[in-house]
């Protein structure tokens, strides 16, 4: 009788489940809504003039956990709208196949050179095709939506306001005063 009554109930759970609403979606046909912080692949920018904004610094190779930014530095060159020498990336290299994206990188950028877009990278069969070059950073720029957050606001997102610092304690007594005072 309990190997009957197993069976009924089991009947019972996949007849709800066969008028249940899915849950899933068929991804290349329905694409759901993301919400406004999804990110998940980067770009390089450019500034106003065209000019590269990476000045080849290494902050963003040295801060990633997963130590998957490999940087190039390249020679300083002459600014076309300063004139001053700067330092630029020869080659820039970054692997999502290991990123945790932890937007680390896009926090140090001194220059706001990287940031994160909003729109994955292509599914694809090989490896290859998921370690973004230089050519390919500076292609998401144009072909991606980028992503609400830059260095400069995720820094200013974790400064403590003036008003709410904390003043330090009083440093405590020496010894040898405490020890008069409670004689006295």
């Amino acid at each position: 009788m309990n190997a009957f009554t197993s069976t009924l109930r089991a009947l019972w759970t996949s007849l709800l489940n066969l008028v249940r609403k899915p849950v899933t979606v068929q991804f290349p046909d329905e694409i759901r809504e993301r919400p406004a912080r999804y990110r998940t692949s980067f770009a390089l920018l450019h500034d106003e003039n065209g000019e590269e904004l990476c000045i080849g610094c290494l902050a963003c190779e040295r801060i990633c956990p997963s130590q998957v930014i490999r940087i190039v530095q390249g020679p300083k060159r002459e600014s076309k709208t300063t004139g001053k020498k700067r330092g630029v990336a020869q080659d820039f290299t970054l692997d999502l196949t290991a990123c945790m994206f932890c937007e680390l990188c896009v926090q140090v950028c001194p220059e706001d050179a990287i940031i994160m877009a909003k729109e994955p990278e292509a599914p694809s069969f090989a490896r290859e095709d998921l370690v973004l070059t230089m050519a390919k950073l500076y292609a998401n720029e144009k072909s991606k939506a980028a992503s609400w957050g830059t260095g400069t606001k995720l820094m200013g997102m974790q400064e403590v306001p003036k008003e709410k610092k904390v003043k330090p304690a009083p440093a405590p007594a020496p010894a040898a005063e405490v020890v008069k005072e409670a004689a006295k």
